[in-house]
């Protein structure tokens, strides 16, 4: 089959509803609100991608016979391996060793964002997923990259990857499952007694002399997105050494994507001090960036988990992703669940070497994933 492939150098380029119409597949964004268009020109606009970032924006797109956009990737040049949350710094340590350029690399993902959703962006031609992976692999080659990279696949999404002969990783991340839950005190009663008790000693220990709001849309104002920048800038700072996120971008998010935020303040005397930023999809609540200037014990857990659980029963939600990483959330009732991601190789010997790397890992991360379950909260029996 001939096709049309372009690359741009950013998703600003690419026309808005065509975009969507490719990431949605018939409801708005897949469900997924990191790769409508809004998102990802956000990150563009703001400066948090592009520039001096090591993220630049390289969406690929297949075009039809009108030269109309018909299936896109989320792409980016990277010359580092920061905020992607699937960590391969040993593969790039190893290829260097043996003489060769691990960067620049591309990585097929939402920047700065660890969670599941479509990388083939193929709207009304699915036909076209195992096309857009083979220019991804030409792009390399032709370009002397070492890999191509695609992060936190949506499983439906895995067999075509596998079909393109990608080399799939998997990983671990903890998440509510909404079975249905009238309330929180519902969910409650299902988890061990002691589970139970533990649960809500902490929720009154973080509300205690504690304002909590749950905002959404135009109800979150300017003065809230300051607040929640010097949050965010102190957990950036503790975390990655600089926070990925301009100020900027805040404010496109409260701009553009404001009633698909739920930004959670928590006050006392009237002052804000600490606040939790989820995004809303059609099936999930997506938990993403966190951050107090308080030390009070319990209010992280109480910000990030139980305010989401609470929203996500009321807005009707399967599960609440509350990002990388942390077993803490095991005894809060989030349960593990497989993360994956595929890999191109260029070169043959290190894509075997690969191969081989991950095949041990499968197992290991089986068999965690096999110890955490059998430690969940919930009632046995």
């Amino acid at each position: 089959m001939s096709i049309t492939a372009h690359v741009h150098h950013n998703v600003s380029e690419i026309d808005a509803a065509d975009w969507d119409r490719l990431a949605g597949a018939g409801k708005p964004w897949g469900g997924n609100p990191f790769t409508s268009h809004a998102f990802l020109t956000l990150l563009e606009e703001s400066g948090s991608v592009g520039g001096r970032s090591g993220w630049s924006p390289l969406p690929l797109v297949i075009e039809d016979a009108a030269g109309r956009p018909a299936a896109a990737l989320p792409a980016y040049l990277k010359n580092h391996s920061q905020g992607e949350y699937v960590f391969d710094h040993n593969w790039a340590d190893a290829w260097q060793r043996a003489g060769g350029n691990y960067y620049p690399k591309l990585q097929i993902s939402v920047p700065f964002t660890p969670a599941t959703g479509p990388r083939l962006l193929t709207g009304d031609h699915p036909e076209l997923a195992i096309p857009l992976l083979r220019v991804a692999e030409q792009l390399c080659e032709q370009n002397g990259l070492s890999s191509a990279h695609a992060t936190f696949i949506e499983p439906a999404q895995l067999p075509l990857f596998e079909e393109a002969g990608w080399l799939l990783r998997t990983d671990t991340q903890f998440h509510w499952d909404n079975r249905g839950y009238a309330s929180f005190d519902a969910f409650l009663a299902q988890l061990s007694s002691e589970k139970r008790k533990n649960l809500r000693k902490e929720r009154a220990k973080a509300q205690d002399g504690v304002e909590i709001r749950q905002l959404t849309g135009a109800a979150i104002l300017p003065e809230h997105w300051d607040a929640f920048w010097v949050f965010y800038q102190d957990t950036g700072a503790r975390k990655w050494g600089r926070p990925y996120l301009t100020r900027e971008a805040f404010t496109l998010m409260g701009e553009r994507m404001a009633d698909q935020i739920l930004l959670v303040l928590a006050f006392i005397d009237g002052q804000p001090v600490a606040g939790a930023l989820n995004f809303i999809g059609s099936e999930a609540l997506y938990g993403r960036y966190w951050g107090a200037v308080v030390d009070k014990p319990f209010l992280h857990f109480e910000l990030c988990y139980y305010q989401a659980i609470d929203a996500a029963i009321a807005l009707g939600l399967k599960r609440v992703e509350a990002g990388a990483q942390g077993q803490h959330k095991l005894a809060r009732g989030y349960s593990p669940v497989p993360t994956w991601s595929a890999h191109y190789i260029t070169d043959p010997g290190f894509r075997r070497a690969i191969a081989d790397f991950l095949e041990r890992e499968r197992q290991g991360v089986a068999q965690e994933q096999l110890w955490l379950g059998e430690r969940t909260p919930f009632r046995k029996g």
